[in-house]
């Protein structure tokens, strides 16, 4: 955790959802447009620890997805599919904005992938609908436009991005051998640490002390979601705009896998930044950028 992310005053609240108590962080300025981040695998909500101090002026709510951090976990594989975490968030915004007024959207990882889902359902759930002013995407695809991918590149005879992207993702193969995974995180934990930190060009504090358990717990997110998802039915193109943040040497995601979101995103703008996976880590400055610039947007064309 960085010492300016420590000196800030920050409230905690703990969210009830749908079979699981949420950890939330609030910081930062009431009366500024509220901004909500969301974390990934297999983070917590201090992968933003260098992010937040930047967004001071801002009304700033983080918090532990379920299974992470401080949040509890709840059991069974389904309990961690993407319509949980949708409610999850949901849930959170009803906490911190009970008036149901708007909301700026930032995930990363997992937390852009679930933000995805909202974001799609959000014309047609009523509990999101208007609520959402802009979203951020780091590094984190929606599984339905990933899905479409893969099978597109297949269709086309088109190997080398086929073969490339597969060879990145093949941990989600991986996570789907039962107990295995698990028993390796928690009990290798150390090594995983070491070899990521290193391999992404992190340091030993990005980690928090719970990184085995959220690590263990974050495998359901794929065993739920990877193959089912990734085969639904296409998404309804979404009026929110998105700023959508590309790592141009992330190691597990290639950037030809957003070629095309524009259709499916009328509003988008897409940022390139010459770095790796763990851009709010390793970039912070180009995240909060990014927020500030989604914020200015939506004022200039309300």
């Amino acid at each position: 955790m960085s010492d300016d992310s420590t000196s800030m005053s920050v409230s905690a609240l703990s969210v009830p959802a749908r079979g699981a108590t949420l950890s939330v962080n609030r910081s930062g300025t009431r009366s500024g447009p509220t901004v909500v981040l969301v974390h990934g695998f297999p983070d917590d909500h201090h992968v933003w620890d260098r992010v937040v101090p930047l967004l001071d002026d801002l009304d700033v709510v983080t918090y532990d997805v379920r299974g992470a951090g401080r949040s509890t976990a709840p059991s069974g594989r389904s309990a961690y599919q993407v319509e949980r975490l949708v409610d999850d968030l949901v849930a959170v915004l009803d906490a911190v904005r009970p008036d149901g007024g708007p909301v700026h959207l930032v995930g990363h990882d997992w937390g852009s992938v679930q933000l995805w889902a909202a974001v799609f359902a959000s014309s047609d759930d009523p509990r999101l609908r208007g609520r959402i002013a802009s979203f951020v995407s780091i590094s984190g695809p929606d599984l339905r436009l990933y899905g479409a991918y893969l099978r597109r590149n297949l269709r086309d005879r088109r190997w080398s991005r086929l073969g490339d992207q597969l060879r990145r993702s093949w941990y989600i193969l991986a996570f789907q051998v039962p107990l295995l995974p698990e028993v390796v995180v928690r009990r290798g934990t150390h090594v995983v640490r070491r070899v990521l930190t290193r391999s992404q060009g992190l340091e030993a504090g990005h980690w928090s002390g719970s990184l085995a358990r959220d690590a263990a717990n974050g495998i359901n997110l794929y065993r739920a979601n990877a193959f089912r998802s990734a085969s639904a039915p296409l998404p309804t193109a979404t009026d929110v705009p998105v700023t959508l943040v590309v790592a141009l040497k992330d190691d597990f995601l290639s950037p030809s896998l957003y070629d095309g979101l524009e259709k499916h995103v009328p509003h988008l703008v897409r940022r390139e930044v010459d770095t790796g996976h763990w851009l709010p880590w390793l970039r912070p400055e180009e995240v909060a950028g990014a927020v500030r610039a989604a914020i200015e947007a939506g004022s200039e064309g309300s």
